[in-house]
């Protein structure tokens, strides 16, 4: 597999203006020089003017030495190599402009926002950031900023054309003007993604509103005031029953004086009067309608106070006392509102006095802790429902909120199940209150079971995804190595008859680097970095072929139960890599099995879209599905070891008896067809996994595939000329050898350039190029690239320990085959054969 790197940053400044010194001294000594020769002799004496054309032509070769690069002001020059190797490496795209249209430097990172490989594709900002009008509004400023000489900055809103992705990003774009050794009108451009920062706060934003909508509608009247009386904040229920527009109130529109009889001189003293301590206080007054009428109000009043001890925002709840002729039967009809509100909303909130038992608590908290309320008691412990090592974090929070340290942070504790064990979760937030003058506190619960998985099962992916490609990197470069022993094996074998005594000690050698090929294939399984050869399947069809080998695999004394569901869809996948998954779980079920009988039973059936979120697995992705599941009555697996089942040698079998890679080879092969493998055990009765493969829909004339005919003896003699391009000697000799052998005229190459500039020489005698993918200078793919650019059209075949989907999707248009590493004599020339019709 090819990674592709970033284009190197374009820089076209030039030399400082040392130069016109130099030459400015040159031109006037040559002056002199003619000046002095047009003179008499008494005047102007011949050594003179020899001493003068000395330092004209020092002069001149100074200038000359400069220009090209062999004299240079070294403390300047690495002022200027640091800045530049500081700026090349900036994650912010850098582009330095000179005038309107010229660029004069751009770095790694505005490169890759062109989409550009080299400097030719370079754009100018005004030039790349296209699109509506309040874009090209955005632009023109800068542009504008930019020719006057200012520092600007926009934020743009666009879809980007550089990378085709259609989701619409956000890009902050600065321009300050640079002074460069008297350049003029010569600006500095950043452009800085900042879709996430946007994102981030759209969704604050947006959580904000909802909690103003929340608040808007709740059944009692809020409002906030500060120390002046200005009313910052209300809610549409005050606000309705005071009559007023909610645009008329906040920002000094409404006062304290407006809505409270008597000019809010009760509420006033309220807040500005205290003694600096946090309180709520319940105050009974009258507020004034917009109309002038009275509103009995009940308000519960509290007021925060700064460091310093000045008063701050009040924070107040209303109660409307004076609906009708019977203001009790109205506030008993509020609270039973507010009750329901209370036991409605999502979030577990309970309060709890100062020994920590709960005395009060809505549905959402006894739906989060049930364990704890079956306790019966009318006031129980909250700490009780808390695993024990949580119950101390939690125990501090109470005691902080109940001391009123101000804030508390959050607390992630597991919750105790009936069974005793955790697993669930929860976050607590608690702050300080007050009931009846008491001191209490209030805790506010959030379920965190679902986050707290999708987190493990992220770290989970990101570790596997790591292990996977230092098994893929591993494997590539053994794939390397095996496949110079299995070549060389070949060329000793077809110069040794089966009599002589080395003949088996080869044999040997190749069969045990087969056997470390298979070891190979595995990791690449893993890393989803093998090559597959998809082909439309029944998988009926396909298990009913191998539950003959499988039977013979697991022995009498197994049972193999094999239940097919009815009409089952097509698959599409690679049969030979399917079979292998379906041997390593049946082999793993049998060696699960008590030693005197077991059962292994196989079914398969179709799983439409709306059955997946019935199987409780998250990142099954709603679709259609074949499902197969392989199940034993066995030992089952230990809840601590089936996280690491799926890790690359992890194993719990004796030493020798396995290698711990073939479930890592199950996940890497069912992952790269595009599907999902859950486990799922109990133990002392058994496991069972479950595959699923996306449905295939066939096409016109596509059918499912079926067993190949015997193919006849074939003829491994050609002619031709190849060029053959690899950075491994070892193996550009064995293939050279090899294909020689065989009748063919073969040119040798041990990188890119190197075949370029064979190719250059040799013109169109060559018929077919063999290509390694990875190599120093210029790897596999450019070299393709470039080799049909300069219009050759001779076929290519590439070979790779990696998987050809690796780097296919970096290739331009074309037709080209593909030889998977290691491979022996038989498969080079069958491939190159093929090739060349």
């Amino acid at each position: 597999m090819t990674d592709r790197t970033a284009p190197p940053a374009y820089d076209r400044t030039e030399r400082p203006g040392n130069v016109g010194l130099v030459l400015a001294l040159a031109i006037a000594l040559v002056g002199a020089i003619v000046v002095a020769s047009l003179l008499p002799a008494p005047v102007a004496p011949k050594f003179a003017v020899g001493l003068l054309a000395l330092l004209a032509v020092a002069g001149v070769f100074c200038a000359f030495a400069y220009a090209v690069g062999f004299l240079r002001f070294p403390g300047r020059a690495a002022r200027r190599d640091i800045a530049r190797q500081i700026a090349d490496t900036f994650s912010e795209g850098l582009l330095v402009t000179e005038g309107d249209t010229q660029i004069v430097y751009a770095n790694d990172a505005y490169l890759e926002l062109c989409g550009a490989r080299d400097p030719a594709g370079l754009l100018t900002v005004e030039r790349l950031f296209s699109g509506p009008a309040e874009v090209s509004e955005a632009i023109y400023r800068l542009a504008q900023a930019a020719r006057a000489g200012r520092a600007h900055a926009e934020d743009v809103r666009l879809a980007p054309p550089l990378t085709g992705d259609a989701e619409v990003g956000w890009y902050r774009i600065r321009v300050r003007p640079l002074d460069r050794d008297g350049a003029r009108h010569t600006n500095l451009w950043t452009v800085v993604d900042a879709t996430s920062d946007r994102q981030r706060q759209e969704n604050v934003f947006q959580e904000l509103q909802h909690a103003i909508d929340f608040l808007d509608h709740a059944p009692a009247g809020f409002f906030s005031a500060g120390p002046d009386g200005a009313i910052s904040y209300m809610n549409k229920t005050l606000a309705g029953w005071l009559g007023y527009d909610l645009t008329q109130v906040g920002s000094g529109g409404v006062s304290l004086a407006d809505i409270v009889a008597n000019n809010g001189s009760t509420l006033l003293t309220a807040i500005t009067g205290g003694s600096g301590e946090v309180r709520t206080s319940q105050i009974d007054l009258d507020l004034k309608r917009r109309n002038g009428r009275s509103l009995p109000v009940r308000l519960l009043h509290r007021v925060a106070f700064g460091q310093d001890g000045a008063p701050g925002a009040s924070r107040t709840l209303v109660l409307n006392r004076a609906a009708g002729e019977e203001p009790e039967e109205d506030l008993r009809a509020a609270e039973v509102r507010f009750a329901r509100f209370f036991n409605s909303t999502p979030m577990a909130i309970a309060a709890i006095d100062p020994e920590g038992l709960v005395t009060r608590s809505n549905a959402a908290f006894a739906k989060l802790l049930p364990r704890a309320l079956k306790s019966g008691a009318s006031a129980w412990p909250v700490l009780s429902s808390v695993v024990e090592r949580d119950r101390a974090a939690l125990k501090d929070a109470i005691a902080a909120a109940l001391d009123n340290r101000g804030d508390v942070p959050p607390i992630d504790a597991a919750l105790e199940e009936e069974d005793g064990m955790p697993t669930r979760s929860a976050r607590f937030f608690v702050a300080p209150s007050e009931d009846a003058g008491k001191k209490g506190a209030t805790i506010y619960a959030l379920d965190t079971t679902e986050h707290r998985k999708l987190q493990e099962g992220f770290a989970q992916s990101q570790k596997m995804q790591a292990v996977g490609q230092l098994a893929g990197g591993v494997a590539h470069d053994f794939n390397n190595m095996l496949t110079a022993i299995i070549g060389y094996s070949d060329l000793l074998l077809a110069n040794h008859r089966p009599t002589d005594p080395s003949f088996q000690d080869i044999i040997q050698i190749k069969q045990t680097a087969n056997r470390a090929a298979g070891l190979t294939r595995q990791l690449l399984a893993f890393s989803r970095r093998q090559t597959l050869r998809p082909q439309v399947l029944q998988l009926g069809d396909v298990l009913s072929e191998l539950q003959l080998l499988l039977r013979r695999l697991v022995g009498e004394k197994v049972e193999v139960d094999l239940k097919h569901g009815r009409d089952l869809w097509f698959v599409k996948a690679d049969i030979n890599q399917l079979e292998q998954v379906i041997i390593n779980l049946v082999v793993n079920a049998r060696d699960a099995m008590p030693e005197s009988s077991g059962r292994i039973q196989l079914r398969t059936r179709n799983v439409a879209a709306n059955e997946c979120a019935a199987f409780g697995e998250a990142s099954l992705t709603p679709a259609d599905y074949v499902l197969i599941e392989v199940e034993d009555n066995g030992s089952g697996i230990a809840p601590e070891v089936m996280a690491k089942i799926f890790e690359p040698f992890f194993t719990t079998k004796e030493v020798g008896k396995g290698t711990g890679l073939g479930l890592s080879m199950v996940f890497g092969i069912v992952k790269q067809s595009g599907g999902f493998v859950f486990p799922e055990s109990e133990l002392g009765r058994g496991t069972v996994f479950r595959i699923f493969l996306p449905r295939h829909v066939p096409e016109a004339g596509e059918v499912a595939a079926k067993p190949e005919a015997a193919k006849p003896a074939a003829d491994y003699t050609g002619q031709g000329t190849i060029l053959l391009v690899e950075d491994e000697d070892a193996v550009r000799a064995f293939a050279a050898r090899a294909l020689v052998s065989r009748g063919y005229n073969v040119l040798e190459a041990g990188s890119g350039l190197e075949a370029l500039e064979v190719v250059e020489s040799e013109g169109q005698r060559i018929d077919l190029i063999v290509s390694d993918v990875v190599m120093p200078e210029m790897d596999g793919p450019a070299m393709f690239a470039e080799l049909r650019k300069r219009g050759v059209t001779a076929k290519v075949v590439f070979v790779s320990g990696y998987a050809e989907e690796a780097f296919a999707k970096n290739l331009p248009e074309g037709d080209f085959g593909f030889l998977p590493k290691p491979f022996s004599l038989k498969q080079l020339i069958e491939t190159v054969k093929a090739s060349l019709g």
